[in-house]
């Protein structure tokens, strides 16, 4: 197998799990359409605009040119965003080669089309979706590229390809699991940023511990009810992938989803936050598509309803808390379907 892997694109979080694969003696291939981006990388070992004040190791190599990336490379680690995943996986499509490993590190849907982003790899590269690898779980790239403890899971049908991905990343600060449930994974991946956006708005409301308690595990029962309607096995929302990402991407102000809601619940207009983010903040778009999955599937959603209403139609921060707290009373566990991921998996 050969020592070089590819990796792309290079933002904070594709940049960080290149230095992973470079700490693990790896020859890596770091890809960017960004010519004075990729210059920096070489001639400076930095990325300044994405993880500022880094050093990064040698064996990391920048390239804009698809082909001397992805060329006898043994892995690909796509990183690219959501609304982009689909031309880089056509590009990619052109140097492709079966053997390789596809690995896809990206929490996401495709709006246009709902599909999550092993799916979309998979149309375009011409391969199986059971055969990619999605890597997940809490893990900022601002302390993974300081090495600190980090512990992520890479699911996959295919065991074989999911344990090599293992292999690649697996060192002494980056503990990696396997998990067989790529939808869980992916689910659980993408649809956490909308609850970290309305943790976000809760903090910047300033409502404290109590409301943001509420928020994170009544969010996790709405992404448990529309994941586990979508094929998904209801215990990986309980593991690193489910309520481990939960945590650390709504509780912290590394997360661009918290720090966006935050501006928000404090009264910057959605395309101001945008603005002033510079970077891409995947929750926004999750949350078109998991408003149209909960009324596509008949899945109640209310957080990511008033999460909607509040993006894309101007709804005040405080009147969505209002009609969330002055719902109709429920029981805890209403239409908790635990049963559907056995029954369609055994």
């Amino acid at each position: 197998m050969s020592n070089k892997v590819s990796v792309l694109v290079a933002g904070s979080w594709g940049t960080a799990l290149a230095s992973v694969l470079a700490a693990n003696n790896l020859d890596v291939s770091l890809w960017s359409r960004n010519l004075e981006q990729v210059n920096e990388i070489n001639e400076l070992h930095t990325n300044s605009r994405y993880l500022p004040g880094i050093t990064l190791a040698s064996n990391i190599i920048a390239t804009s040119s698809m082909k001397d990336a992805v060329e006898n490379s043994s892995a690909v680690v796509i990183v690219a965003p959501s609304s982009a995943m689909r031309e880089v996986s056509r590009e990619l499509k052109k140097y492709w080669k079966n053997d390789m490993i596809c690995i896809h590190a990206t929490k996401g849907f495709e709006t246009e089309t709902l599909h999550r982003m092993s799916s979309v790899i998979s149309e375009e590269l011409g391969c199986d979706e059971g055969d990619i690898v999605v890597l997940s779980g809490p893990s900022h790239a601002e302390e993974v590229i300081r090495h600190c403890p980090t512990t992520v899971v890479v699911a996959s049908l295919n065991k074989e390809k999911a344990e090599a991905a293992q292999e690649l990343f697996m060192n002494s600060y980056f503990r990696v699991y396997t998990n067989r449930d790529m939808v869980g994974v992916e689910l659980s991946g993408a649809l956490k940023n909308i609850i970290a956006l309305g943790a976000g708005m809760s903090d910047g409301l300033g409502f404290g511990d109590n409301a943001k308690a509420a928020l994170l595990t009544r969010g996790l029962a709405e992404i448990s009810r529309i994941g586990v309607e979508l094929g998904a096995n209801p215990l990986t929302f309980s593991g690193l992938a489910g309520i481990g990402d939960l945590v650390v991407t709504a509780t912290s102000q590394h997360s661009r989803n918290w720090r966006a809601g935050s501006l928000i619940g404090k009264g910057t207009k959605l395309n101001d936050v945008l603005e002033s983010m510079g970077m891409v903040v995947e929750g926004i778009r999750t949350t078109q598509a998991a408003h149209k999955l909960s009324i596509k599937h008949g899945v109640q959603m209310p957080i990511t309803d008033q999460i909607y209403h509040v993006l894309f139609k101007e709804r005040d921060t405080r009147t969505a808390v209002e009609t969330l707290m002055g719902r109709d009373p429920k029981t805890e566990m209403e239409n908790m379907r635990l049963d559907t991921w056995e029954q369609w998996h055994t």
